[in-house]
């Protein structure tokens, strides 16, 4: 990947970003595919997730699904069937990620799925995921990198 460090200034940067980023993800033939974003509060985990979900086509209105926990996406005509938002802030323990029947849904290769906040689950979260760390610069500008 070319852009394994990059700092974004505005969000028209942000979305070529996550533009050029979704091109680089492929479904996996054994489980689902699992980015995580790591980053502080107000870091653009959850703008880069806006962009790459209207990359992939959802019309809807994206936002962090802090107090819901998940938000899940029909995809029609992209290389999954599903957009899984997660964000995980909230979690005091990783084993609460069982009530989104975490296992089922890993284990469900038509899943895309976007994990705010993958260090809330510990060792849960898969080692082999591909994880971006966010980090703020200023009111404009973010770092995000593959950790």
């Amino acid at each position: 990947m070319a852009f394994m460090n990059e700092t974004l200034v505005g969000t028209t940067q942000t979305e070529e970003f996550a533009k050029r980023f979704l091109s680089t993800l492929l479904p996996t033939k054994h489980k689902a595919t699992i980015v995580g974003l790591s980053g502080d509060l107000g870091s653009g985990k959850t703008t880069f997730v806006k962009y790459l979900a209207k990359e992939i086509g959802i019309t809807d209105e994206v936002v962090s699904p802090t107090f819901i926990l998940a938000k899940y996406y029909e995809l029609a005509g992209a290389k999954w069937k599903r957009l899984i938002h997660i964000d995980a802030y909230r979690f005091n323990d990783p084993d609460e990620i069982e009530v989104l029947k975490w296992e089922d849904m890993i284990a469900d290769t038509s899943n895309l799925i976007l994990f705010e906040w993958p260090e809330c689950i510990g060792a849960r979260f898969p080692v082999d995921a591909t994880l971006l760390r966010l980090t703020f610069i200023n009111e404009n500008t973010r770092n995000i990198a593959l950790a």
